[in-house]
């Protein structure tokens, strides 16, 4: 359904981005860029015994870095030859426009609000590569309510028939229940966690938070620690029950 008439991005260099650094792209060589391929690995694990398309990124909090994570993860599973659609779904705070330069007058809200709308004519095309990306769309006044609505369900529905693999970048699971609800629709949650910005408490509350509406929770990106030479790099583990 994807033809002709799809929108492709604009191969952008480093001045011209304005937004998360897509780094897995930019420096595909770097220590970061094998930590995200590592985590693909990780999820890949988990996928096992379950199917798992679907997957929810948050966060106990913002500043956590799981936008970028989102970004960097949906460019590294295109590398497989998936063809992977990055959902923009924080409907507050929308920044996957800005990651890949793009124009957000049309995007989620926009298949939500007009049934009949096209998805060629809202989900956009990374020229070169297999990722899709829908953008946020005009932010609407009623977010948790469009989340929450069987137009949702009907498009994840339609999303998972043409895609492999849906990363839905979501608000922090502590300030609104945005993500709650889409983790209860997804197959699966990664949570990310910043060195230094993360609370304990706020992170305590997110995880019961998301197990309260049974959450599938694939694993935890801890995120922001720095090795002895001083570049930065990304950490997976898996939780399991009773854990923290």
């Amino acid at each position: 359904m994807f033809g002709s008439n799809r929108k492709k991005i604009m191969k952008l260099d480093s001045q011209q981005r304005k937004g998360l650094s897509l780094i897995s792209k930019l420096r595909p060589k770097s220590v970061i860029a094998e930590q995200y391929r590592t985590i693909r690995t990780n999820i890949q694990f988990s996928m096992i015994d379950r199917d798992v398309k679907s997957i929810v990124m948050t966060s106990s909090g913002p500043w956590e870095g799981k936008s970028t994570t989102a970004a960097n993860l949906a460019s590294v599973f295109t590398d497989q030859g998936k063809r992977v659609l990055l959902v923009d779904a924080d409907l507050r705070k929308p920044t996957v426009q800005r990651t890949f330069g793009l124009r957000n007058v049309e995007g989620l809200t926009t298949l939500l609000s007009t049934p009949e709308q096209e998805l060629s004519e809202v989900i956009q095309q990374v020229t070169g590569t297999d990722l899709h990306v829908l953008t946020s769309g005009p932010i609407p006044p009623n977010p948790s309510e469009l989340l929450n609505s069987n137009r949702m369900n009907i498009l994840m529905k339609r999303f998972e028939d043409i895609f492999d693999i849906i990363i839905y970048d979501m608000p922090p699971v502590t300030s609104v229940t945005d993500a709650q609800i889409m983790a209860a629709k997804a197959d699966g949650v990664v949570f990310v966690i910043r060195h230094g910005v993360s609370q304990k408490d706020s992170v305590m509350n997110a995880k019961e938070l998301l197990e309260m509406v049974n959450a599938n929770i694939l694993g935890v990106i801890f995120n922001g620690i720095e090795k002895k030479n001083t570049q930065s790099y990304y950490g997976y583990g898996y939780t399991s029950e009773g854990e923290a």
